[in-house]
């Protein structure tokens, strides 16, 4: 197994940013190679810790939003990827049969019920 440093799980999201727009991304590329890699690496960072020195606010709060926010948007990510998995143009024989279909449908359907509680419960509480 792969092992991976801190530097490679900081620099996530730049470099799929980067390689989602065919922009050049790594931490092995110099500033000139991939300039707007360097740039939201930094600009991560730098938020990252403008947001954790917020006087008085709560730190717990600050690494629960995020997992909240993560967790609404996850059957958005799964009904994409569904769609995605069924196409035959992109996947050819590798389709889901109707097993794993429902499956999957029962599991999406299961988290977007939980996600719609956890917002009711949330506003109206």
């Amino acid at each position: 197994m792969k092992k991976t440093n801190q530097v490679q799980k900081v620099s996530g999201t730049p470099q799929e940013v980067c390689e989602a727009f065919g922009l050049e991304a790594g931490i092995d590329k110099s500033w000139e190679d991939a300039p707007v890699f360097y740039w939201l690496f930094t600009a991560l960072i730098f938020i990252g810790a403008l947001v954790v020195l917020i006087p008085n606010a709560s730190l717990i709060q600050i690494m629960l939003w995020p997992q909240v926010i993560n967790g609404a948007l996850l059957p958005f990510v799964l009904i994409f990827m569904v769609k995605l998995i069924n196409n035959k143009d992109l996947m050819g024989d590798y389709t889901n049969n109707w097993a794993y279909n429902l499956i999957t449908w029962i599991t999406v359907g299961i988290i977007m019920t939980l996600t719609l509680l956890m917002l009711a419960t949330s506003i109206f509480s």
